[in-house]
């Protein structure tokens, strides 16, 4: 989010608590964040530099049919071609690129700064208190402030409401690092691997062509099969189901090191009452967090950011009114979190075949598309229809081809003050672009061929042609 409201021109500052790289659970992605959301904020090239696996799909071992069943994403129109895959990540890693690129790009980063809370202009939130690295306490003055502090946010409050956790996935996770674990076949060799049994189901996770992240997520009723030692906990977990334990025959735990610790997460299924007042908005596991088996909290989380960056960059450019905009960020990021947690509940219904799951997909979705399709846009993170999370590319290509143009123009002024700008200001083009709005001025920028986005909502907003912004549809 610091990115994309940076790249507007806007100050932006991240305060971070702890000092990077740090450990984050979290590793595989889906193509919406990679293709779409990371090539917005200028951080995809880096990202391929990384060497991470290639994901091209999922494999599962779910539901009625014995047999392991696989889905690719290259099913989907929306995402054929080289957007056609993801990245299984160390987070680590992934999150310091991320980080980097804020940087890049405009944001100031502070580490290993601890938010204490927000400060307060009446009903507006209008900055923060926080302690530096040094622990001396010092205040911070914004216009908008942003919690993506995660699921142990202490801020969430603050927006009012209420944390609901959700009765149907009340399950607890225990989870750790192998080395030398086996590998599934060409060219499904980095896919996850989510195998279902008695008491929940495993997550399988290639991060190298050695290192695996493994964990199973076990319903609250057994809780108890996680009590005690994490580590005769997890291998008993591991030789209940026989899939995993056979992927892990040949391979010994990490026990040094970030990935040394076998970790437990509980409760991790739940959304707040409301994602945003005046001043602050939610995003990420600060906001909402659903059952994890379509790897769908690094989506939920860079596309809420996304949708907040927009909110933020629109107001602060005078195109939407507060209201309209936090209304349009808090509606989609509800229908995102709505279509994951809907599907899975019909998912872990586990007397259904895959045919059943593709069916439902279409149904959450309403879509128009065939039924596996529709599940691949469903689980790739595309379905809400977002050009921005299919062709960031193209959308790029054009910002910098006209942010060029432009610069040429300013450059071909010879350098010249006052009178050169004014008759910058006075062409034509210039003067049709303030007089009708930022709207009408991307528009003229990006060309007759940015066709604008429906709105997904009766009444809504829709994206910007550069996917940074919200603008009003056109009625005509």
């Amino acid at each position: 989010m610091a990115a994309l409201v940076a790249k507007k021109g806007h100050s932006v500052l991240v305060l971070e608590k702890e000092s990077f790289p740090r450990y984050q659970i979290g590793e595989s992605l889906l193509p919406s964040t990679i293709h779409g959301i990371c090539r917005l904020t200028g951080a995809a090239d880096e990202l391929a530099k990384a060497g991470f696996p290639l994901k091209r799909g999922g494999t599962f071992r779910w539901g009625a049919n014995p047999e392991p069943w696989t889905f690719s994403f290259s099913v989907s129109p929306k995402m054929a071609g080289p957007t056609s895959t993801a990245y299984q990540v160390e987070r680590s890693k992934f999150d310091e690129i991320l980080l980097n690129n804020a940087r890049r790009v405009g944001a100031q980063v502070r580490e290993e700064c601890d938010v204490i809370d927000v400060v307060e202009d009446g009903d507006r939130v209008a900055g923060v208190r926080y302690t530096d690295s040094e622990g001396v306490e010092r205040h911070a003055a914004a216009k908008f402030v942003v919690d993506a502090s995660g699921n142990k946010s202490r801020l969430y409050k603050r927006v009012g409401g209420k944390r609901e956790y959700s009765e149907f996935f009340r399950s607890l996770a225990l989870f750790g690092y192998f080395e030398g674990g086996k590998r599934l076949p060409e060219p499904t060799r980095y896919n996850i691997l989510c195998v279902a049994f008695e008491s929940g189901w495993f997550w399988y996770i290639p991060l190298s062509d050695t290192l695996t992240s493994v964990g199973a997520v076990v319903r609250r009723e057994m809780a108890e099969k996680i009590q005690g030692d994490p580590e005769k906990a997890l291998q008993a977990l591991i030789d209940e189901c026989p899939k995993i334990s056979d992927f892990l025959s040949p391979a010994k735990r990490v026990t040094e090191g970030q990935y040394g610790q076998i970790r437990v997460r509980k409760d991790y299924s739940y959304h707040n009452t409301t994602f945003w007042r005046p001043g602050m908005m939610l995003v990420g596991d600060a906001a909402c967090f659903v059952d994890p088996v379509f790897s769908s909290g690094v989506h939920l989380a860079t596309y809420s950011s996304m949708l907040a960056a927009r909110s933020i960059n629109s107001v602060l450019d005078g195109v939407v009114e507060e209201n309209a905009a936090m209304q349009e960020f808090e509606a989609r990021y509800r229908r995102e979190y709505s279509v994951f947690y809907e599907f899975l509940v019909s998912f872990y219904e586990m007397h259904r075949d895959e045919k059943s799951y593709f069916w439902q997909a279409k149904k959450v979705t309403k879509a128009s598309r065939p039924e596996l399709e529709s599940f691949v846009d469903l689980v790739g993170g595309v379905s809400s229809g977002e050009a921005a999370l299919t062709s960031a590319d193209a959308l790029a290509e054009r910002m910098q081809s006209h942010s060029k143009e432009f610069s040429d123009a300013v450059d071909q002024m010879g350098g010249t003050t006052g009178g050169g700008w004014g008759n910058l200001v006075s062409s034509s083009v210039v003067r049709e672009a303030m007089a009708e709005g930022s709207k009408v001025q991307m528009q003229a920028l990006l060309g007759e061929d940015a066709e604008d986005e429906m709105p997904l909502f009766e009444g809504g907003l829709i994206p910007s042609p550069d996917g940074l912004s919200w603008v009003h549809a056109r009625t005509e």
